[in-house]
């Protein structure tokens, strides 16, 4: 099927939501993708930072085949053994004593949110359900997580949203000024992704941590985007020092299948009890396999030192660039702003020459594999080169 027989049918059947590339994926190998022609791209985006371990990685393809050809699908009516190794697994590795599994980002702040919720509705009256979310986030694309979500783009022609969130700017003031007897929790993204890759400041969040701590308010953090090595570190949180009430994933944790996790410490264990929340999907046995697979690797401390070399050399070849003002990030989360021509522009270039990469508003964005060579890497930032040059 040629690309304009399948952009045919893309149009006729399904809903038009994406602005895509002019191409058709169909295959990949590491970090490279390869479309419906046989063109071979660099790929800095791994599918929006799920395809953790790259393309078809040989542990992790192994992994979910064999459990798809043992057990496909149980319900959570029944016990599910790959569902508890996972959960073993993510709890030793962060610290968190239990977890829910759910098929999403947005699944997992879903979580997240209902916990929050019911921890204070428990011990101290329904009255206590508003949560402080910071502008310029982004949770979801649910109508809770895109009420949690402090981007007015994202709310129109939507409304009315889920109540009981309220946006404060990425300082203590103002966090304090939006608290109130009524709050029961703070999300926060160590790293605005969407909102343009931007790190939150060490200083705030250690101060975030103790205020929450002093009115027995909730501190999730969202690490949809930055958890599973993306930064450096197994989990973002751990880059600051401090150790959240709850901590949502996905994305990366499947290495390329769909799951939610939402982590908690022990004293929020036993909050969410039988029917309170549920998932048909979540945690079946096929995901975790993969999920196993990919903690195996990203798990190892060898292995993330491994991240934060790559991130460091990506980031020094960036910033080397003529075309480049600046760079910001951490590990492999990377955000780079360009002194002419727009973000949006470059990445179609980028396309057209054979690399792939993203765009958070005026920022060119990049989440490669975990696993990129540093081959991968020069060849991909050569071509950025290029397309940078033709602006000036």
């Amino acid at each position: 099927m040629t690309f304009e027989e399948i952009q045919e049918q893309d149009r006729n059947y399904i809903m038009q939501t994406y602005g895509r590339f002019p191409m058709a994926l169909v295959s990949g190998h590491g970090a490279t993708a390869v479309d419906c022609e046989g063109k071979e791209y660099i790929d800095f985006t791994s599918g929006i930072g799920v395809n953790s371990l790259g393309y078809c990685d040989e542990r992790w393809t192994q992994a979910v085949a064999k459990q798809a050809a043992t057990l496909q699908h149980t319900s959570n009516l029944y016990y599910n053994p790959m569902q508890i190794r996972l959960a073993e697994t993510l709890c030793t590795l962060t610290g968190f004593s239990k977890v829910f599994f759910g098929n999403s980002g947005a699944e997992a702040n879903e979580c997240a949110i209902k916990l929050a919720r019911k921890y204070s509705a428990d011990k101290y009256g329904k009255s206590r359900h508003k949560i402080i979310t910071l502008k310029n986030s982004f949770h979801g694309r649910t109508v809770t997580t895109l009420a949690a979500t402090g981007q007015d783009a994202f709310h129109e022609k939507f409304t009315p949203l889920t109540k009981g969130f309220s946006y404060a700017l990425t300082n203590m003031d103002s966090v304090k000024e939006n608290a109130a007897e009524d709050t029961c929790a703070v999300m926060i993204e160590l790293i605005q992704g969407e909102g343009g890759v931007l790190p939150l400041d060490h200083g705030f969040v250690k101060e975030l941590r103790t205020f929450c701590n002093e009115h027995d308010i909730l501190l999730i953090a969202d690490e949809v985007q930055s958890g599973v090595g993306r930064t450096g570190a197994l989990y973002c949180f751990q880059n600051y020092d401090i150790m959240p009430d709850i901590v949502t994933s996905a994305k990366g944790l499947g290495g390329g299948l769909p799951i939610g996790a939402c982590l908690c410490g022990e004293r929020l264990g036993g909050v969410m009890d039988a029917g309170s929340h549920g998932s048909t999907f979540g945690g079946n046995p096929v995901v975790c396999a993969g999920a196993l697979a990919v903690l195996d690797v990203v798990g190892n401390e060898s292995f993330l030192q491994e991240v934060r070399e790559k991130g460091a050399y990506f980031t020094e070849k960036l910033s080397a660039m003529e075309g480049i003002e600046f760079v910001r990030g951490m590990g492999m989360m990377l955000g780079a702003k360009l002194k002419k021509g727009s973000a949006k522009e470059a990445a179609q270039k980028c396309a057209a020459n054979g690399l792939l990469v993203l765009t958070a508003k005026e920022m060119l964005r990049f989440l490669p594999p975990l696993t990129i060579t540093y081959g991968d890497i020069d060849a991909g930032l050569a071509i950025l080169e290029k397309v940078i040059k033709e602006f000036h």
